[in-house]
């Protein structure tokens, strides 16, 4: 220690309380830098976060940073577009603090109701008469509805026995030889339709072992195969798979993926994986007329939390355009999750080429789903052939976990 006097104080200097805290400020710097590499190294799925400040990010515009941007540097402002209005700082200030949107109402109660988180995702593209009052999404069904002994007795399946062939389209000269290019699979396996469901009414207890989203598969398996789409079809019923392991039903893309993943490995050919579901919703919602005749309506949903996001989300987009073009009214949007509460993946990081589709809802029938079949197919069969004269694109998978 050394001490210097003046004429009216003494200072003292502890040199080993100097070194300790030179020491400790060190210290402290290289555990922060370690931390902070550790947490960014692991995979996403291991990593920290926090859906309220992803959600806060997220809305943070352009048009607000740009204007940050201007308030450190007036020069930018020379730049900025006539007639833009750039958004209130107050507003965002707010929307950061409560993660409340005036533009949203589930903001005001969603974190407030349990269970609520399934309504949550964005409409990136609506279709007609879409709107956050009746976005697509799956009901948990009850454990026991889970178990085939306990599977409803069926009823009306007489046309589904015995269905009536239909004219086949031209396919225009295009076929994929032997090669099957497209891969169709059930994640939620035993998705079924209440008017086969003899004396259910309760839109969480459509389920069965038999009458369920395969059959919508296998009428769209025939749809592009007489496109000229090589086409096959998987019906590992996954739902049994996790009865057997004792998983709960959040766990079903889990599941599901190990059996795209060895179709892939199994058959170099393929370009798209299609996952068809069933939504929740009401026929109202569901269903739409289209020069007379009823259809069930499709949804496209994209899971955000992984690299091939945005080409799969081209790919929906655009076969949504189509719909609407040809079959207006068919197509309910295209629809985007991520965060908590939501799988965010739905093994769409698998390619590039992923879609998940909506078929109907819990109070469609197979004629309405057929139709709604034979015209997605006959949107995307113009879609694969006019991929195919340029290459179809592929991207390789994120991970294999």
């Amino acid at each position: 220690m050394k001490s210097y006097k003046s004429s009216n104080y003494v200072v003292a200097v502890n040199l080993s309380t100097i070194v300790k805290g030179i020491l400790a400020f060190v210290f402290g710097l290289l555990s922060i830098f370690s931390l902070s590499g550790i947490l960014t190294s692991l995979k996403p799925e291991y990593r920290i976060s926090s859906s309220s400040v992803n959600h806060a990010a997220e809305h943070v515009s352009g048009a607000m940073l740009y204007n940050l941007f201007t308030m450190e540097n007036r020069a930018f402002g020379a730049a900025d577009p006539e007639g833009e209005e750039l958004p209130s700082m107050s507003n965002l200030l707010f929307g950061m603090a409560t993660n409340i949107s005036f533009k949203d109402p589930r903001s005001f109660l969603g974190r407030e109701l349990p269970g609520f988180s399934i309504f949550d995702g964005e409409i990136l593209v609506a279709g007609e008469g879409t709107d956050f009052t009746n976005m697509p999404y799956e009901s948990v069904p009850p454990e026991a509805a889970l178990n085939a002994d306990n599977d409803a007795q069926l009823q009306n399946t007489e046309k589904l026995e015995n269905p009536s062939p239909g004219e086949a389209p031209d396919a225009g000269g295009h076929t994929t030889g032997d090669k099957k290019t497209v891969y169709l699979y059930f994640t939620h396996t035993r998705e079924s339709y209440l008017p086969y469901l003899k004396n259910v009414t309760n839109p969480d207890l459509a389920h069965h072992s038999q009458i369920n989203v395969t059959k919508v598969g296998d009428k769209l398996k025939e749809e592009l195969e007489n496109r000229g789409i090589g086409t096959m079809i998987d019906k590992t019923d996954i739902i049994a798979n996790l009865n057997k392991k004792g998983l709960d039903y959040w766990n079903a893309y889990q599941e599901s993926r190990p059996v795209a993943q060895t179709a892939m490995a199994q058959n170099k050919d393929l370009i798209y994986l299609i996952d068809i579901h069933r939504d929740s919703q009401r026929k109202d919602i569901t269903t739409a007329t289209i020069n007379g005749n009823p259809y069930a309506k499709l949804a496209f949903v994209v899971g955000a939390e992984h690299p091939n996001y945005e080409k799969n989300l081209k790919i929906a987009t655009e076969l949504h355009n189509q719909l609407e073009k040809k079959y207006k009214g068919i197509s309910r949007g295209v629809f985007v999750k991520k965060g908590s509460g939501t799988n965010g993946k739905f093994n769409q990081d698998l390619t590039s080429n992923s879609l998940l589709v909506e078929f109907g809802g819990v109070d469609n029938t197979f004629e309405e789903l057929n139709r709604s079949s034979a015209a997605l197919a006959d949107i995307f069969a113009e879609y694969y052939w006019q991929a195919d004269k340029v290459g179809h694109v592929i991207s390789a998978p994120a991970s294999s976990q």
